[in-house]
């Protein structure tokens, strides 16, 4: 975890301006100001704590509303006077009750998967009638896995000789229920990305290129 002594609090007089970002889907949540106190509580508790100017006190967020962050990574970047906090939200980030303080859209880009991923957990879990996830799910792993060759089989075919619009469609289709797939052994694009993480290195180190 980041040392407080390596910062530079004295540029703007004690206080870090502290941007925070949603762990799994990179979405930029909010952001807050840290002074050394707020730091270190939130590196102790694991919640995240912040200098309020208005209030002129220390306080965490979600002190009322229960709309907490559970700190995952803290990093500073290169003139050190700036915080990058990465956190896993209970609840929306903004006090209008928003997902994020710049909008309510779910999650920009990519970052929507992870949201996505989200919603299939929650079907797993309660199951609720009528659910397509819910129905894959009870005939796990064999049903979702035929339906990921059934979409693989399409997407081959889309490529060769449908529209763009359809290549995308069956994209789609192909992605959502390898997810569901994933999700059916408890695994995730994530973890996919991990292995392909670690066989980048592996051929970067080889290379010597990145």
């Amino acid at each position: 975890m980041i040392e407080a002594n390596t910062l530079d609090w004295k540029k703007s007089d004690g206080l870090i301006p502290a941007i925070v970002q949603d762990h799994a889907t990179r979405q930029v949540l909010m952001l807050g100001y840290m002074n050394e106190e707020a730091l270190a509580k939130t590196v102790e508790t694991g919640k995240v704590h912040f200098f309020s100017r208005s209030k002129q006190r220390l306080w965490k967020k979600g002190e009322t509303s229960g709309h907490t962050f559970k700190l995952i990574s803290i990093a500073a970047d290169c003139d050190q006077d700036t915080l990058l906090v990465e956190v896993k939200p209970k609840g929306p980030a903004c006090h209008t009750g928003t997902v994020s303080c710049f909008g309510d859209d779910p999650a920009p880009g990519l970052g929507f998967l992870a949201h996505l991923r989200a919603i299939i957990r929650k079907r797993k879990k309660d199951n609720p009638k009528g659910s397509y996830v819910g129905g894959l799910m009870a005939r796990a792993p064999k049903r979702p896995a035929q339906k990921v060759g059934e979409e693989g089989v399409e997407v081959a075919m889309a490529a060769v000789s449908e529209s763009k619009a359809a290549l995308k469609a069956e994209a789609a289709d192909l992605l959502f229920h390898l997810m569901v797939l994933l999700e059916s052994r408890d695994l995730s694009l994530e973890d996919v990305v991990g292995v392909l993480r670690k066989r980048h290195a592996v051929r970067a180190e080889k290379t010597g290129r990145s």
